[in-house]
């Protein structure tokens, strides 16, 4: 990756992390455009980056992650990342070759589209009077299992997924949408340890100089644009909900199969 195609990726990933469109759609679709091609380099570039652009969310929230006196909050994160932990581990070897999969990526953008846009308007009445009651155990781990579902249905999201699940549970758009990013740290920090490590000892020469100073500038260019998505898509969806990502979802994910059926054709 040269240093244009590390910052435009940087940028793709920042702004749409949070957003329940895909950040790893967004990337996998946006690779041969920019002339990207697979490598266990690029892989774990896609990988780091996110956890650079989740480390925004500690900026944001640090008076909830720093609060050592809730114990409880970090009790719940580790209920809740639990599962993705155990499905993560016995299921790297299919999400690998899934991820390399366009034409599945952009069938499940549809789908999970047309799901976001019905799970908004059935939970479109529920009440916003609860932004700040805390979440409880039970439904920490509900939402951990929802995002499961993104480990599984690459391309599904994991902000959407987590969403869904808040929803479910009775919790209001705020609030899901914020445990939603708490959940992305330690989600993303075990996933990018994995990551590293399994590259480090499969790759170990992908850890030169070069590479490193690419994965450096891309998670700052990362972080920084994530500040600014997270503040936006907190005060979007308290005004208008997840609908407008829904169609979004369903429009770029039929491009995208159209485009992959004519370079097929």
């Amino acid at each position: 990756m040269n240093t244009i195609q590390t910052i435009l990726i940087a940028i793709i990933e920042g702004i749409t992390e949070f957003l329940p469109i895909s950040s790893t759609a967004h990337m996998k679709f946006a690779n041969p455009f920019l002339g990207i091609e697979d490598s266990p380099f690029v892989d774990l570039y896609e990988i780091v980056i996110q956890l650079a652009a989740i480390l925004s969310v500690v900026v944001v929230y640090y008076k909830t992650f720093f609060n050592f006196k809730d114990y409880k909050f970090y009790l719940k994160l580790m209920v809740a990342v639990f599962p993705a932990l155990v499905f993560g581990a016995f299921l790297k070897k299919y999400i690998d070759a899934v991820l390399d999969n366009l034409w599945v990526i952009a069938v499940v953008m549809v789908i999970g589209g047309i799901a976001l846009i019905f799970i908004d308007r059935y939970f479109k009445k529920q009440t916003e009077s609860n932004d700040h009651a805390p979440i409880q155990f039970k439904q920490a781990f509900w939402v951990g299992c929802f995002q499961v579902l993104a480990i599984l249905f690459p391309g599904l999201s994991r902000s959407a997924a987590t969403i869904i699940g808040g929803l479910s549970q009775k919790l209001s758009r705020k609030a899901a949408a914020e445990f939603s990013f708490f959940l992305a740290v330690p989600t993303m920090l075990a996933a990018s340890a994995k990551s590293t490590l399994d590259v480090y000892q499969e790759h170990p020469s992908v850890f030169q100089s070069e590479n490193i100073l690419n994965l450096c500038m891309g998670g700052l260019v990362a972080f920084l644009v994530a500040l600014v998505s997270v503040k936006f898509f907190i005060q979007f969806v308290q005004k208008r909900g997840f609908a407008l990502f829904g169609w979004y979802r369903i429009v770029l994910g039929l491009s995208m199969l159209l485009w992959l059926f004519l370079q097929k054709a």
